[in-house]
């Protein structure tokens, strides 16, 4: 990960972050409203969004849904307010992982980290595929279907299936599945794996009537697939 964007209307608060980012080895770019950060991002020529919620011109929410529209970029949103329906309404619209301020700029930086360690990780498995069944998981092309239908992930929702599916036919604890996915530096809840089961049943399970994600009670989650006899 070479080039961030910053999309965030206090110029204070972006210079640093800009200036954190800098001595860390990365790039980065400011923008200080919603409709130029929009069209930046839609450029292409970043590798990472962080994406403030409140902005003038056009939200944070609106952003990322457009961004989405289009592309995978990783998208970690900040919110200076500590509700969950606003975690979550960043979460469905696309966003990777969110920030609420004030936060300690370790704690951006290392979920950077994590989101930056995902997407090397995704590089390692270039000519990788994992079939079961009618569902068909590319780990080269990060593309997902299901008889030849494409299922839309996003970047965390592919991450969680792929973890998922390595580990089939093994209960996962919340711990287990927050560590996989997210990362040893992940500072935020272990609910965020509650929310990405739920999108991720929606657009696999009960989108196709499949039964791949299974709740393991007291436990966390399993992907389950027992190869369907050959009939005569």
């Amino acid at each position: 990960m070479e080039k961030i964007l910053i999309i965030e209307d206090d110029p204070k608060l972006a210079r640093f972050i800009e200036l954190e980012l800098k001595h860390e080895g990365y790039e980065s770019d400011s923008i200080h409203n919603g409709r130029d950060g929009l069209e930046a991002a839609l450029l292409g020529e970043h590798d990472l969004i962080i994406l403030d919620l409140m902005l003038p011109g056009l939200n944070g929410m609106e952003i990322c849904r457009r961004v989405r529209q289009n592309s995978q970029i990783p998208i970690i949103m900040l919110t200076a307010r500590d509700d969950v329906m606003d975690k979550v309404m960043g979460l469905d619209q696309g966003a990777d992982d969110y920030i609420t301020k004030p936060f300690a700029i370790e704690e951006l930086l290392a979920r950077i980290r994590v989101l930056e360690r995902r997407l090397n990780k995704s590089r390692d498995f270039e000519n990788e595929e994992m079939v079961f069944g009618s569902l068909r998981i590319s780990l080269s092309k990060h593309s997902v279907t299901y008889e030849d239908t494409l299922v839309d992930l996003t970047p965390t929702e592919f991450d969680l299936l792929v973890y998922l599916a390595k580990n089939i036919n093994i209960a996962l604890s919340r711990n287990q599945i927050l560590d996989g996915v997210w990362g040893e530096d992940y500072f935020g809840n272990h609910k965020i794996v509650d929310v990405y089961i739920r999108y991720l049943r929606s657009k696999l399970d009960d989108e196709f009537d499949s039964n791949y994600i299974h709740t393991i009670r007291g436990v966390g989650y399993s992907f389950r697939y027992e190869k369907e006899k050959e009939k005569f």
